[in-house]
C-alpha cells in the first residue's frame, strides 16, 4: 500500500494545508480526496508537489507492504 504520510509531514513542516495545495494549482479537491484515502494519484501531481517542495518521490509517499496470509 503506499501512504502520504510523508507528504502531510511536509505540510506540517512548511506551515501548510491541503487547501493551500489546491490554492496554488499543485491538485484539484479530487486529488486531496485521493490522497486522504491513500488512492493513486498522478505522476503529474507528484512532479509539481515535488517541485514545490524541492524533493524527491519518497519525500512525499511511503511503501508499506501489504499482509500476506
Amino acid at each position: 500500500m503506499i501512504t502520504y504520510k510523508p507528504l502531510l509531514k511536509q505540510l506540517i513542516d512548511h506551515n501548510m494545508k491541503k487547501q493551500d495545495l489546491v490554492e496554488k494549482k499543485l491538485m484539484s479537491w479530487g486529488t486531496v480526496s485521493k490522497i486522504t484515502k491513500n488512492e493513486p494519484i498522478s505522476f503529474t501531481v507528484l512532479n509539481k508537489l515535488c517541485n514545490h517542495f524541492k524533493c524527491q518521490p519518497a519525500d512525499l509517499i511511503e511503501h508499506i507492504p501489504d499482509e500476506q496470509n
